[in-house]
């Protein structure tokens, strides 16, 4: 059974688009990509249902794909957030321990004086990163360092670190300085700690020897060849510790599971109770394989009371600035979905929304509400038939938080329990 409470005849399908919101853009006529791009299946339930706008935490607050997806599942990231770190950890299938110091990490191009030239590395392939990371793994063993280092790399240009020992501290800054041009800081101590000292310095000794390493690897050697950017750094960011969530089935009485490539929503949903699969072609890039999504998600609501779909491609597309690859993409997706609609048995509630809006002018994350349809049993239907980021705002749902938006489908799916007598 996937529902405790057997008067529940409903479940819950959650399709997250990352950063599909935007603003417009003068490359797409000055519209948005879910403007500019042809999407008949969206629209239709959009038509079928309720639409309006969601802030993920407050309005005008941009957020991260880990304190979005925190939101999107009703956990306030101002209460429960550790750090991206852990949750890219969990997420990557690393046995993370209560008191690990996890960081999320990038491979990079940086020069010779640490100038960061381009945080992704030219978007580095997974099969050259998976070859730069047994090197880092080797190196972690020949080091001796204060504390265990784990390294694993996750998709493209992403990767974990994890370290592990006594006396470490969380409280250490980025070494990622999110923007190009612009020196490496680092790692220090953001209290005053001896804990936090140890734990920079390890990370610190670490991080300049894996530059060592990197520089001449052959992949490096072979990119500089063919004139791509070289990965010869990592900037960890997000460090943290494994959070404390209470679980989807503790607070719901239901189960639920994710569909996603990339490690980060994998995280988050584990730490949240939920259980991981893993669609066959799913990379976490915009090269993923759709229809092997959308047909694992879909044939996991016969066991699950809850599944969310996480599609991460519009995401990319903005921080690469190409609206009209968003847009195209957006077309894909809705292509897949078509093709999948009939096969969505009746008694789910549907629901499409996006984490964050992310602007393909700036490729920044932004405060801007993101639309949010809900599709299903019950629902009222508004007059609303397009899904975009103005249609939406004029929906019958108005302008909610993605705190809320668990609530709002659960209590559609006679889940939610009636607060007082």
């Amino acid at each position: 059974m996937f529902i405790e409470d057997s008067r529940c005849a409903l479940r819950v399908f959650l399709i997250v688009l990352d950063g599909v919101a935007d603003r417009p853009s003068p490359k797409i006529k000055l519209m948005t990509p879910l403007q500019y791009a042809h999407k008949p299946s969206i629209d239709l339930l959009a038509a079928g249902g309720v639409t309006g706008i969601m802030d993920p935490v407050a309005p005008g607050i941009p957020v991260g794909s880990d304190t979005g997806h925190l939101a999107l599942l009703g956990y306030d990231p101002r209460v429960y957030y550790t750090g991206r770190g852990p949750l890219e950890a969990l997420g990557a299938g690393i046995d993370l321990q209560p008191m690990d110091i996890a960081f999320r990490c990038n491979f990079a191009t940086v020069s010779d004086d640490w100038t960061v030239v381009d945080r992704r590395a030219g978007r580095i392939s997974d099969e050259e990163a998976e070859q730069l990371s047994s090197v880092l793994v080797d190196l972690s063993n020949k080091l001796s360092l204060a504390a265990e280092v784990i390294f694993k790399h996750t998709v493209e240009h992403r990767g974990v670190l994890v370290l592990r020992g006594d006396n470490l501290s969380e409280k250490v800054s980025d070494v990622d300085p999110h923007r190009e041009g612009v020196k490496v800081q680092m790692p220090r101590p953001t209290d005053g700690s001896e804990n936090a000292r140890r734990t920079s310095d390890i990370l610190k000794e670490f991080l300049i020897k894996s530059k060592e390493i990197l520089e001449n690897h052959p992949i490096n050697v072979e990119r500089r060849r063919r004139g791509q950017k070289i990965a010869n750094a990592l900037l960890p960011r997000g460090a943290g510790r494994l959070p404390n969530l209470p679980s989807i089935i503790e607070r719901f009485g239901i189960n639920g599971a994710v569909v996603a490539g990339g490690a980060i929503y994998k995280g988050v949903c584990k730490a949240a109770g939920m259980d991981v699969i893993n669609a066959p072609g799913a990379t976490g890039t915009i090269n993923t394989d759709l229809e092997s999504k959308f047909r694992t998600a879909i044939d996991a609501l016969s066991k699950y009371g809850f599944v969310l779909l996480h599609i991460k491609g519009t995401d990319s597309a903005s921080h690469d600035k190409n609206p009209e690859l968003k847009a195209r993409f957006i077309e894909k997706v809705d292509l897949t979905l078509g093709k999948y609609l009939d096969k969505i048995p009746s008694d789910i509630i549907i629901c499409l929304t996006g984490d964050h809006t992310t602007c393909s002018t700036v490729g920044e994350h932004k405060g801007d509400p993101v639309p949010i349809l809900i599709h299903g049993q019950g629902v009222r239907i508004d007059e609303i038939d397009r899904f975009d980021e103005f249609a939406c705002s004029k929906g019958g749902l108005g302008r909610i938080r993605g705190l809320d938006v668990l609530n709002i489908l659960f209590d559609l799916a006679n889940i939610t329990k009636m607060y007082g007598e």
